[in-house]
């Protein structure tokens, strides 16, 4: 996607104050904003990253308080959010209040894309799962983008009961993105299923066995490019079933690999960090 400058957007703005069509700003703001989120995506180096992060999350608000029903802009607002609440913060407090923004945004979008599915979200799951499955495939941004945001909602939620109540709804919706499309943004849903998986052992009813097949799903679909799925593979599942060589063989291929690669290059620098660590801390683990 090519880029959009600043002064394009400017100008872009100027003729909608004169009377230019709205079709112009919107879509002019929506690439901005996709190339936003792209070139965070694309940044190696996590201290710029984690510096720069910041003003681009103030810039990304204004451009949705100018163009509230957006419903793009928002979804772009909400991965920006859960990606800085999820990879940089560290007071759970701070946490907290990011990721409720990063679902907030999630939240409206789906309002605007799918009213239907909105309207079930605070509602019994049977009511929840049947407006899900109505959802087709142009669907699956919106779709993926709500489970995503909700996901960290909850995983920085995970003292309070309502929250964790809500896995379930969460759980259906990136079966049903996979389902729509297995390969939406290089597998990374598979990755989630099996985080979902291997939250409890299997004698608390989680379901390690499948969410290490949901795991090695993601690695596959991303053609072992994504790191952050083997960092999440040794911690989530190895840990969970001690299996100390599988943690060590997959957190030592995630720190040789080369991290750049379109749309994983910050994910693979920060997994990276948390597998070194991860491996120090494996010899008082096991």
């Amino acid at each position: 996607m090519p880029s959009i400058s600043v002064p394009r957007l400017g100008l872009a703005l100027a003729l909608l104050a004169l009377g230019g069509c709205a079709t112009i700003v919107n879509n002019a703001t929506q690439k901005f904003a996709d190339n936003l989120t792209a070139g965070m995506l694309d940044q190696e180096d996590v201290t710029t990253a984690r510096d720069g992060i910041p003003a681009w999350l103030l810039l990304v608000d204004g451009l949705i308080q100018g163009d509230p029903q957006n419903a793009g802009m928002l979804l772009a607002g909400a991965r920006l959010y859960g990606a800085y609440a999820g990879g940089f913060v560290d007071d759970p407090e701070r946490a907290t209040r990011l990721s409720a923004h990063s679902f907030d945004y999630a939240r409206r979008a789906t309002c605007i894309r799918l009213p239907g599915l909105c309207a079930q979200i605070d509602q019994p799951f049977e009511g929840f799962q049947a407006e899900v499955a109505k959802a087709g495939r142009n669907d699956v941004g919106v779709l993926y983008g709500l489970a995503s945001a909700w996901a960290g909602r909850i995983q920085n939620n995970s003292s309070d009961w309502k929250s964790i109540a809500d896995i379930p709804k969460v759980q259906v919706l990136f079966e049903r993105v996979v389902a729509l499309a297995p390969d939406h943004q290089q597998g990374e849903p598979y990755m989630y299923l099996g985080v979902l998986d291997t939250l409890r052992p299997a004698s608390l009813g989680g379901k390690p066995e499948e969410g290490k097949a949901f795991f090695e799903k993601a690695l596959a679909m991303s053609g072992g490019k994504n790191q952050m799925v083997r960092v999440l593979y040794a911690e989530r599942y190895a840990r969970l079933v001690f299996d100390q060589e599988l943690h060590d063989r997959l957190l030592n291929e995630a720190i040789a690999a080369d991290p750049r690669a379109p749309g994983l290059t910050l994910i693979n620098s920060l997994a990276q960090q948390r597998a070194k660590k991860l491996l120090a801390s494996g010899k008082d683990f096991f």
